[in-house]
């Protein structure tokens, strides 16, 4: 046995499978509050449009220079919690999420709603996924794909509560001041529960929640980022992640006013989005197992492909029920994806720079996240329809099939 795991055997102390399980906890209610949020903002799109004048494609510039940010920053945030831990890291980013999204109730100007949405909430966004499930996939092996879905599943949560929430107090309190009420939200909901966060098991002297130290140890051994990054694996994966993203988000933000200009009310458009979210919590949970048993690849082939079935059925759907079919496997698709990317990077490289890889690796899913959005809405403003827009985003998500297609099995990257 290599004698670093025999150091690391007999310097630990007890597992402590508690706080293993309370990590989960508290990364399921972070990521619920700060992705619910951030996904609220296509319900705030018609409003903010309807009073300030401002094209869908201006507002959707915002929304996409967040996920540029969340993407630059993202990988600064996962070098960070490699080093510091997640708690600073969070506490950072929900206070910048919360003031952002309370400065967003006094806009007037252009510049001011790429400043507080796209600067201030993008920079509050960037740590959530890199340190949360850097903090999670350290923590576990033979349960990792579950334990990591059963986290991300927050995000689905978070869409399904927060979507009907923030139409209900736009409803009733205006956009405005239901902006301001949704930043105090974040900053309690984020900043509070983020005290509870330790470092990982190798700095807190614990075990890993599931055993297993060696093949634990062989992991953490795992590439360092200049490695990963020579790496083709690295490319391929990355790529593919543009491709399945640059859809996703552009229906996440998109599908609300799509289905009012079905004439679908504004209720029900909502409730079509809660769905996506919905699903989306099943389809991590169960994907993120089901990638403990069958492996990450087949089960990325898997989301993969739901997801273009989604957009290409998306085309013909112009009632309520179809819509609601399309949320379903659409959300299931979408929440699967989400839940693999932790995992695929902890099997593709390793633990070792496991936060700056995943960060890094999260800056490709936001290249296609801040694509989408602003490309759907250029589409619309110029065709006043989505088809070509949707019909453009099932195309580029089968590019990306055929590249995770091509990906090695992970554990024959990292011998």
């Amino acid at each position: 046995m290599d004698s670093r795991i025999v150091s690391y055997l007999t310097e630990n102390k007890k597992p402590s499978f508690r706080y293993d399980y309370a990590a989960v906890a508290v990364a399921f209610l972070i990521i619920a509050t700060m992705w619910g949020t951030f996904h609220s903002f296509g319900v705030f799109l018609k409003p903010i449009t309807t009073e300030l004048g401002w094209t869908r494609a201006t507002i959707s510039g915002a929304f996409s220079l967040s996920f540029i940010l969340m993407g630059l920053l993202g990988m600064v945030a996962g070098k960070l919690t490699d080093r510091f831990g997640p708690r600073v890291v969070i506490v950072v980013c929900g206070f910048l999420l919360g003031l952002g999204l309370g400065l967003m109730s006094q806009i007037s100007a252009i510049w001011q709603l790429y400043l507080f949405y796209g600067a201030f909430i993008g920079a509050g966004m960037s740590g959530c996924v890199p340190s949360l499930m850097s903090t999670v996939a350290r923590r576990f092996f033979r349960r990792r794909g579950m334990m990591t879905g059963i986290a991300i599943s927050g995000l689905g949560v978070g869409v399904l509560v927060m979507s009907p929430l923030a139409n209900w107090l736009i409803s009733v309190h205006g956009w405005r001041t239901s902006f301001f009420i949704i930043g105090i939200i974040v900053l309690v909901l984020v900043i509070l529960p983020a005290q509870l966060l330790r470092r990982h098991p190798r700095q807190t002297g614990q075990l890993l929640g599931d055993g297993d130290v060696e093949r634990n140890d062989l992991q953490r051994i795992g590439f360092s980022l200049r490695e990963a990054i020579h790496s083709q694996q690295f490319w391929m994966f990355g790529v593919a992640l543009v491709c399945v993203f640059l859809g996703i988000e552009a229906v996440l933000l998109h599908i609300v006013p799509h289905a009012i200009g079905l004439g679908i009310s504004a209720a029900n458009a909502a409730t079509v989005l809660a769905v996506i979210g919905g699903l989306g919590t099943i389809g991590r949970v169960v994907i993120g197992s089901a990638s403990d048993r069958i492996g990450n690849k087949p089960a990325l082939i898997i989301c993969f492909v739901l997801v273009s079935i989604a957009l290409f059925w998306l085309l013909v759907a112009e009632e309520l029920w179809m819509l609601y079919l399309f949320a379903v496997i659409f959300g299931f698709g979408y929440g699967g994806t989400a839940a693999l990317l932790s995992p695929s990077v902890a099997e593709l490289f390793g633990l070792r720079s496991h936060g700056s890889i995943l960060g890094v690796i999260l800056f490709s899913v936001t290249i296609g996240e801040a694509s989408g959005p602003v490309l759907a809405g250029h589409i619309f403003d110029m065709t006043h329809g989505y088809s070509l827009a949707f019909l453009l985003c099932a195309l580029v998500i089968v590019i990306g099939l055929i590249l995770v297609s091509f990906l090695k099995t992970a554990h024959s990257s990292i011998k």
